[in-house]
């Protein structure tokens, strides 16, 4: 039932100044209702001659998030062949509304206020914000701009170069940075109280209010130099993870600052739309909504989540370190314990000398740092971990190691303390055998940097009970994490499914391809490595290691460390370094060429169709499995896996997402006929792929 106005939309007046409050939901989504109700109660002031000023406030939490996303999403918004403006007013006309009042309007900001909500603020002849406010244009990870002034507002107010950062990356901003950078005019404790009202009336007496739109300070350079928005942008641009909608909010803030604000905003609407319209925003509104799903698993009882007061981490190594780093970054005291004093004393230098990178960098400030390092304490004994609530395991990926930790922790601490591993591939069902209780077990597997990657795949083994299942997804929440439930089999969801690529990629060195091709064609994909780069980035030596261990083999891969050709490391993989500089190494080609001729296989040219299509389709038949065996519970949490641990572009919507754009019948029966030309029966169409109809679909979707 929709909300009566005068709930939506609260006014008051205090010495003259109208108090505006939103209250429409938690985080005051701008949606029709609440666009129509700040609309017929700013009419209504504008004749008011009681009122001498405007204060337009939100809830504590919320200023506003910015637009309703459901509207997009519907069948009259953004759909080709109708009209994808919403229901009157817009959010344009709402903006051009605040802007136009003829009293001054001024934003008082709590909270957050992002995308629309942020652009509403901008409108306001003045900006107050609560020192804890966050503000940002997000826009772009939904694959779309700013659509309702905010690429020609921020630049006015903030300078082309700021205004640029902000809106191609989506970061939020924190209200002391707004308030240095120019967004906001100053920091009350209090946006809506009497000390604000008292800040009004004096803006009222001493300023004259000026549209944020005719402000040229800022731009004055920028304007007076055409090309200078392109220049700033170019460096950007490269790193932006869609660069689709980087590119249409460039040429939106170029046109508004190099020609007129009004031309501006009629690119800036144009590309809008056209974005919106556009597989790659339909990809990363998908992405948004499947990572929310994700939020919510079946059989998850948030209710029995246990609070974790104390953690221990087992390893002090890349993985536990990292893992310590994100433990003590949610306020948790963690104790890291070792087996050796040299392993832990490295181990703590090296979240030390990680904590200095990041201040030196700007990303935490030297208290932040100081802060976190008096939360991570490091042992040699277990028996320092009486006291933990949670203790993660992040030891040698070996299963009887791993057996006997939990073995040791099983005497030292308490019986409700959950206990996890972090283990890659390996079996949670077979680690937790071997402790006295299995239901307090589960896996938390992070993703390295651990610090810094947001996904932690939840393995929810066969007696991981209740609350331990809340415990691990509830902490991994609290650092900042995504986190995705998933069952147990080897590889669980995302290393699966990186085996089956593993795999192809090696077969199609033997068939005809070449390392610099494969990894080219994959990173026009949009990822940011290719296969045979990532594994001279982390060392084939360590799938050389795993594969003995387990009695498989990579002709390719095997060879190359053989000879002594770990990556970086040494100087030489699939590619000679000279320091990080790549290139391609002739010596790979002939060993090749070699390996080929030995194993009696006739190499043949490859289109790069082929290729990307070996790459990617075989993974989602895997991910067709997982679903098929419910290792995952839906398609939507294979894709933020894939998105948010292994860089599957964004704009891509993750591989389950993508078989549906390309068309499952086309995926199909490009596997058909893969696992007949290669006599490779695991590339035969499984669970939904199965059953889907032929030659449904195109290769169009897999353009760079």
């Amino acid at each position: 039932m929709t909300e009566p106005a005068h709930r939506i939309v609260a006014v008051d007046i205090v010495d003259g100044v109208a108090r505006i409050t939103m209250n429409h939901g938690r985080v005051n989504a701008l949606g029709r209702e609440l666009r129509g109700a700040l609309s017929d109660a700013l009419e209504r002031l504008a004749g008011d001659p009681a009122v001498t000023a405007v204060l337009l406030l939100g809830q504590p939490q919320a200023f506003s998030a910015g637009a309703d996303i459901t509207e997009f999403n519907s069948p009259e918004f953004g759909t080709p062949g109708r009209d994808s403006r919403p229901a009157e007013p817009d959010l344009g006309e709402l903006v051009a509304l605040v802007e136009e009042f003829p009293k001054p309007v001024i934003a008082g900001i709590t909270g957050v206020a992002l995308g629309g909500g942020l652009e509403l603020a901008m409108a306001a002849h003045a900006r107050i914000a609560a020192p804890t406010a966050r503000l940002g244009l997000p826009e772009i990870t939904l694959g779309l701009l700013p659509g309702a002034g905010g690429t020609g507002r921020l630049p006015r107010l903030v300078g082309p170069e700021r205004a640029l950062e902000m809106i191609l990356t989506g970061k939020q901003v924190s209200a002391s940075e707004a308030l240095r950078d120019g967004l906001v005019d100053a920091l009350i404790d209090d946006p809506g109280s009497p000390k604000t009202v008292r800040w009004a009336a004096d803006f009222v007496a001493t300023r004259t209010a000026e549209r944020t739109r005719d402000r040229a300070g800022r731009i004055a350079e920028a304007a007076a130099t055409p090309g200078t928005v392109r220049r700033l942008s170019a460096d950007a641009l490269r790193k932006a993870k869609d660069p689709y909608a980087a590119q249409a909010a460039i040429e939106a803030m170029a046109t508004s600052i190099e020609q007129s604000f009004d031309r501006g905003a009629d690119v800036e609407r144009t590309k809008f739309e056209e974005r919106l319209k556009s597989p790659e925003s339909a990809a990363q509104r998908h992405l948004f909504t499947a990572e929310r799903a994700a939020r919510k698993p079946t059989d998850l009882s948030p209710d029995a989540a246990r609070t974790v007061r104390r953690a221990g981490v087992i390893g002090a190594g890349t993985m536990g370190g990292g893992i310590a780093m994100a433990l003590a970054g949610a306020a948790i005291p963690v104790t890291v314990v070792e087996a050796e004093r040299t392993a832990l004393d490295r181990g703590l230098a090296q979240i030390e000398k990680n904590l200095a990178i990041s201040v030196s960098r700007g990303s935490r400030t030297q208290d932040d740092a100081a802060r976190l390092k008096s939360l991570i304490t490091g042992s040699l004994d277990y028996a320092d971990l009486a006291d933990a609530d949670l203790v993660i395991e992040a030891a040698f990926e070996d299963l009887q190691v791993k057996q006997e930790i939990f073995a040791t922790l099983d005497r030292h601490v308490r019986p409700d303390c959950v206990l996890a591993s972090n283990t890659s591939y390996l079996s949670i069902d077979g680690i937790a055998a071997e402790t006295r209780l299995p239901g307090r077990m589960l896996g938390l597997h992070f993703f390295s940097p651990a610090n810094v990657m947001p996904l932690v795949e939840v393995v929810r083994g066969a007696a991981t009970d209740a609350a331990t299942l809340a415990t691990g997804f509830a902490t991994a929440r609290r650092m900042g994490k995504a986190p995705v439930v998933v069952r147990v089999c080897h590889g669980f969801v995302g290393n699966r499914m990186l085996e089956v690529r593993s795999l192809q990629a090696e077969q199609l060195l033997l068939e005809g391809a070449l390392p610099g091709q494969v990894d080219r064609l994959l990173k026009g994909f949009g990822f940011r490595m290719g296969p045979f780069e990532m594994g001279d980035m982390a060392g084939l030596d360590i799938g050389w290691r795993s594969r003995k261990a387990e009695g498989r083999t990579a002709p390719t891969a095997d060879a190359l460390c053989e000879a002594g050709r770990f990556g970086q490391k040494t100087g030489a993989g699939y590619y000679a370094y000279a320091g990080r500089e790549r290139r391609d190494d002739p010596e790979v080609e002939q060993l090749i060429l070699d390996i080929s001729r030995n194993l009696g296989i006739s190499r043949r040219e490859i289109s790069d169709r082929e290729i990307l299509e070996r790459l990617l389709f075989p993974m989602i038949n895997e991910g067709a499995r997982i679903l098929d065996e419910g290792i995952a519970e839906r398609a939507g949490d294979i894709d933020v896996i894939w998105a948010k641990g292994y860089n599957w572009p964004a704009y891509r919507g993750g591989p389950m997402w993508y078989a549906g754009h390309v068309g499952t019948g086309y995926v199909a029966d490009r596997l058909r006929f893969y696992a007949e030309q290669t006599a490779d029966v695991t590339l035969l169409p499984a669970g939904f792929l199965a059953e889907a109809a032929h030659d449904v679909g195109s290769a169009a979707g897999l353009r760079g």
